[in-house]
């Protein structure tokens, strides 16, 4: 038996592109405090890359794999976290809830 890892689109239909990575970029460029947390693959996402700014707000977008994730944040001179390890910030939570719609 042969084991091999399918190439597939990511779900919704598309893999990471460089309009995804422009959105990361400009939302580094334009906040302060900029940390970045990869978030693994799982059976219905691909890997992404989650920006949180210093006062919690948050943006992610898909990227080829957890490499090119820390490749992005090196060409940025941003940290950069494993979500597993890490988990998420609480300044990202506080925001979630400060911005909470009824």
């Amino acid at each position: 038996m042969a084991w091999f890892r399918r190439n597939r689109a990511a779900a919704g239909g598309r893999a990471a592109n460089r309009e995804d990575l422009r959105h990361l970029e400009e939302f580094v460029r334009s906040r302060r405090g900029v940390e970045g947390f990869i978030e693994p693959r799982t059976a219905v996402t691909e890997t992404t890359l989650l920006l949180i700014a210093h006062d919690g707000e948050w943006t992610r977008r898909r990227v080829d794999d957890p490499q090119a994730a820390r490749q992005f944040a090196h060409k940025l001179s941003m940290p950069i976290y494993d979500v597993a390890l890490v988990g998420y910030p609480q300044r990202m939570r506080d925001f979630n809830a400060r911005n909470k719609t009824t």
